[in-house]
C-alpha cells in the first residue's frame, strides 16, 4: 500500500517543537522530509536536555523521526543557494523565521518563492502570526499559555496559575500547520497553486479556551481555577482511594449517576437526597456531596472500586505514572511505542502517530537523523558531483 503523502517533498527549516512536530507528521504519512539545520549546532532541541539516550536529546528524539538532514549555512551565499535548489524540488516549505526582513533578505519570504515556484505550498510556524502589535515578537510555549488565558484557569483554586507540563502550545500549534498543509495539498489539487499558510502559537493556544471561551463570550462567565474539579459536572473529578492511589470518576448523565449510585451502594442515602437529584443541584451543592463521595472511596482500595465501577458501565480510570501508561495493555495492543533503529544508540522510541488511515497507513522508516547525516546523499540527489559537494563543505556553506 502506498503512503497517503508519497511523492510529497518537504523543506523542514524549524527547529524546537511546533515546526518539527509538523513536519515528523507529514513525514509520517509519506512525505520526504529534508531537515535543513545550522551547521555545528544544528536544531536547538538537539542541546535540550537531560535527559539524553547517548549522545541524543530525548527531546530532540521525540519529534523528529521520518527526516533526513541536511546541515547548510544559509548565511553563506553557497549555502543559501544550496537552499533555493533544495526548494525548487519541494511541495511544501516549512519555516518558523518570525522576522519578515530576515526572510526577505534571502528570498526566502513567500512573494519570492511563490513567484518562483507557484505550485509550493508555504507554511509560517511562528509565535504570534504576521499581523497585531506582537507580530515578528520570537513565540515561546509559556509565554503563549500565559497569554492566550489557560494558565489563569490551571491549577488549585487557591494556588497560582499554572503551566500544563507538555508543551501544549507548540504541539497543538505543530498540528495546525499539518492540517493547512494537508489542506493546502487538496487546494492545489484544484487549482494548480500552492498557497501561505500561517499558524502561531498564540492563535493556537487561544483555541484551546473552547467551550470555556463560549462561556464567557456567549453567557458573560468569568472561568476561574478548579483543579482536579469540573465546573459544570458533578461528580467529575480525581479521588483517593485507601491505598493511595488517585482514580477518576466523570458522571456526566442522570443515568449514569444512577448507576453510579447503585455501584457504591449509595442509592438510598446520598442517591435519593435531593440536593443531589440532578446534575445542576450537584454542582450547587458539590461542597456538601464530594466530602461524602471523598470519604467513603477512602475505605478500600483503588481496584475494587474500579472495578464496581467498571461493571455498573461507569466510566472511570487510574491515574497512572508515564512509565504506567507506556505499558498499559491499551497502548500496546495499539502499537503506541515506536522503535526505530538508530545510527547512534542503537534504538529510537518515540510515541506513534495517532491517526489510522485505513488504506495508506502511517509508516516509521528513519530514526531522527545525526546532524546533516544526510547532507551528501541529498546534495547529491540535486545533481552535485562529489567534488562540488566536499567543495560546499569545505568552505562552510554545508556540513556533514
Amino acid at each position: 500500500m502506498n503512503s497517503a503523502l508519497e511523492g510529497v517533498r518537504v523543506i523542514d527549516m524549524t527547529e524546537a517543537m511546533a515546526g518539527p512536530w509538523c513536519a515528523m507528521l507529514l513525514g509520517d504519512f509519506g512525505a520526504d522530509v529534508i531537515k535543513v539545520e545550522r551547521p555545528g549546532t544544528g536544531d536547538q532541541a538537539r542541546g535540550w536536555g537531560p535527559p539524553f539516550a547517548g549522545s541524543e536529546s530525548a527531546y530532540f528524539l521525540s519529534n523528529n523521526r521520518n527526516k533526513r538532514s541536511v546541515a547548510l549555512d544559509i548565511n553563506h551565499p553557497s549555502g543559501l543557494e544550496l537552499l533555493h535548489r533544495l526548494i525548487a524540488t519541494a511541495d511544501v516549505f516549512l519555516t518558523n523565521l518570525p522576522r519578515r526582513d530576515s526572510l526577505e533578505r534571502r528570498g526566502l519570504d513567500f512573494e519570492s518563492l511563490s513567484a518562483r515556484h507557484p505550485r509550493l505550498i508555504y507554511a509560517s510556524v511562528t509565535g504570534y502570526g504576521w499581523s497585531g502589535p506582537r507580530a515578528e515578537r520570537p513565540g515561546y510555549d509559556l509565554i503563549a499559555q500565559a497569554e492566550a488565558g489557560t494558565m489563569s484557569i490551571t491549577g488549585e483554586p487557591s494556588g497560582e496559575p499554572m503551566r500544563y507540563p507538555i508543551a501544549i502550545a507548540d504541539v497543538t500549534t505543530g498540528y495546525n500547520a499539518g492540517l493547512g498543509v494537508l489542506a493546502a495539498l487538496v487546494a492545489r489539487g484544484r487549482t494548480g497553486r500552492g498557497q501561505f499558510i500561517e499558524v502561531s502559537l498564540f492563535d493556537s493556544q487561544m483555541a484551546w479556551l473552547a467551550n470555556v471561551g463560549s462561556g464567557y463570550l456567549n453567557a458573560g462567565s468569568h472561568p476561574r481555577r478548579w483543579g482536579n474539579l469540573h465546573p459544570n459536572i458533578v461528580p467529575y473529578q480525581v479521588f483517593r482511594a485507601g491505598d493511595a492511589r488517585y482514580f477518576v470518576v466523570t458522571v456526566g448523565t442522570e443515568a449514569l449517576w444512577a448507576r453510579f449510585c447503585r455501584a457504591i451502594e449509595i442509592e438510598d442515602t446520598l442517591g435519593s437526597d435531593p440536593r443531589f437529584a440532578t446534575n445542576a443541584d450537584r454542582v450547587a451543592n458539590r461542597d456538601a456531596l464530594v466530602p461524602e463521595l471523598e470519604k467513603l472511596f477512602s475505605s478500600r482500595p483503588a481496584a475494587a472500586w474500579l472495578e464496581r465501577l467498571r461493571q455498573a458501565e461507569v466510566p472511570t480510570g487510574l491515574v497512572q505514572t508515564v512509565e504506567e501508561a507506556l505499558a498499559d495493555p491499551q497502548a500496546r495492543a495499539r502499537g503506541l511505542v515506536v522503535e526505530i533503529e538508530h545510527s547512534r544508540i542503537g534504538r529510537a522510541r518515540s510515541i506513534a502517530n495517532p491517526v489510522r488511515l485505513g488504506a495508506t497507513p502511517v509508516s516509521y522508516r528513519l530514526a531522527p537523523p545525526a546532524l546533516g547525516e544526510h547532507t551528501r546523499e541529498v546534495l547529491a540527489s540535486l545533481g552535485l558531483s562529489s567534488e562540488e559537494i566536499e567543495s560546499a563543505i569545505s568552505t562552510g556553506a554545508a556540513s556533514g
